[in-house]
C-alpha cells in the first residue's frame, strides 16, 4: 500500500489528535493543580477537615 488511503488518513489524525489532547490535558492538569495548590490551600483552609 504506497498510497495512502482514506482510512489511513483517518487513523492517523484521530491517533495525532487523541495524542494532542492527553499532551494538553496533562499540561493543563500540571497548571490546574499548581494553582489550586497556591489559591485553594490558602482559601479553603479550614475546609480540609471534615
Amino acid at each position: 500500500m504506497p498510497q495512502m488511503s482514506p482510512i489511513w488518513w483517518f487513523l492517523l489524525m484521530m491517533y495525532f489528535i487523541i495524542i494532542l489532547m492527553m499532551f494538553n490535558s496533562m499540561i493543563y492538569f500540571l497548571f490546574y493543580t499548581k494553582m489550586c495548590n497556591s489559591l485553594f490551600l490558602k482559601k479553603n483552609k479550614f475546609n480540609w477537615k471534615w
